[in-house]
């Protein structure tokens, strides 16, 4: 039986899994608290296919239940209400993300927030796992049909027994004492080198959004597999409907949905690819992805290959749907979309090293259906794997009517509808930024 632990915060929740047959809380990743935790939760769910979560419920150093508490209670309900069949346990906790976070340094490895939640979910599981087992013990070694009454003759020699066992047991609380520590020790020994077999036998693998199919190339060599068997991994006829509606010779870019699984380590580089196709597939029949492009006019492979390039110009959700009205808006009007993105990924394809277009000005010439600098309408394929932001961006853009953006040497995003005002924010907003090589 699988289960899973999360660490609930109010900006990310960690997140472990355990098999109840080997015991071992594994952490598994984290997730940003942004309205899509649901569908990922619930996803999460069917990969493992459980329904059994566990939460960490804080205390206070007293043992008092705190407002993180009632935060936690709240999310629980939430749960059920979005995955009904979820079944909820808490697991009191306290301090588990300082223990998280030391555990990480004593790794001397490299690490960020999210990954202090996730071990965080792992103490917490692991705990609960430990504390249920245990139970279980106690249930099966102190079953009252194993222990009948004493006869009623035999009361007083029972009690002086007692009375000698519990003397016996003060003598000997010390010794008894340091058997305990003696036997934690051991036990806290042998979980360490459980975990540390554990972590060999699997690893996680991490599709970020806005990664391109040459990002993931990368990683997956970098994470062991042959050059030659990624490639062909990537060029496999997967057996998914959302596919066939691509070009023909159409690459699978934009359809590796981006996030982290686990796998085991003889996992082959199919097996890793199909397990992120099959995120897609699910994220796009959760959200109806198909008909909300179809309302904009947009095929399927039209609608991520827009989002890919939303996901490029903008990584902020909160720009992301105005973004998508730009180029709604060009799309409308026959304008070129004027995406430097779309040609960074087009020198991508022809010049990786940039050894032929040296400069932008020569870069912004290249003839390739990914330029949309020269062409107008959507570039021939998505230029990266969008996340779900920029995919619900496509489907539901702003309601506003802006026709250029850029993104400013600040970081923020400046919308105009006039190509004076566009000129003028560059010059105010955009000096460094802008003149970025492609």
């Amino acid at each position: 039986m699988k289960i899973i632990g999360l660490d609930v915060g109010e900006k990310r929740i960690g997140v472990a899994q355990a098999d109840s047959s080997t015991r071992i809380a594994v952490p598994v990743g984290f997730l940003t608290v942004d309205g899509s935790e649901w569908q990922e939760i619930a996803r999460i769910a069917r990969l493992n296919g459980t329904n059994l979560f566990v939460l960490g419920l804080p205390r206070s150093n007293e043992g008092n239940e705190t407002a993180q508490s009632q935060y936690v209670r709240d999310f629980a309900r939430k749960l059920v209400q979005n995955v009904p069949e979820a079944k909820i346990q808490f697991q009191d906790e306290s301090l588990t993300s300082v223990e998280a976070e030391k555990r990480l340094k004593s790794r001397k490895k490299n690490y960020q927030k999210g990954d202090i939640d996730a071990e965080a979910a792992s103490i917490i599981l692991q705990d609960f796992v430990e504390k249920f087992t245990e139970k279980a013990t106690l249930r099966v070694g102190s079953s009252p049909a194993n222990n009948p009454p004493a006869p009623a003759g035999k009361a007083k020699a029972i009690v002086a027994v007692v009375i000698a066992v519990v003397a016996l047991g003060l003598i000997g609380a010390t010794a008894v004492l340091k058997i305990r520590d003696h036997v934690r020790a051991k036990r806290e020994e042998e979980y360490a080198k459980q975990e540390a077999e554990m972590k060999a036998e699997v690893f996680n693998f991490t599709i970020r959004p806005g990664e391109t199919i040459f990002d993931v190339k990368k990683h997956l060599v970098e994470a062991g597999y042959d050059a030659s068997g990624v490639e062909a991994a990537l060029s496999a006829d997967y057996d998914f409907d959302f596919l066939k509606e691509r070009p023909e010779g159409a690459s699978l870019e934009g359809y590796l949905y981006p996030e982290t699984h686990e796998f085991y380590a003889d996992a082959t580089a199919e097996e890793v690819i199909a397990k992120f196709l099959i995120g897609m597939g699910e994220v796009i029949s959760a959200n109806d992805l198909a008909a909300k492009y179809a309302a904009h006019g947009l095929t399927l492979h039209q609608g991520i290959t827009l989002a890919s390039i939303v996901q490029k110009e903008s990584g902020a959700p909160a720009d992301q749907k105005t973004v998508a009205q730009v180029f709604y808006s060009r799309l409308a009007y026959g304008w070129r979309l004027g995406s430097d993105v779309t040609v960074s990924y087009a020198l991508d394809v022809v010049d990786p090293e940039r050894t032929t277009y040296r400069d932008n000005a020569a870069a912004l010439t290249i003839d390739s259906c990914y330029n949309t600098r020269i062409y107008t309408g959507l570039p021939c394929g998505p230029i990266a794997n969008p996340g779900l932001s920029a995919l619900l961006a496509v489907a539901e853009p702003s309601d506003t009517a802006y026709l250029y953006f850029l993104t400013g040497d600040d970081g923020l995003m400046y919308y105009s509808y006039t190509e004076a005002e566009h000129n003028q924010n560059i010059y105010l907003h955009c000096q460094t930024l802008c003149d970025v090589s492609l």
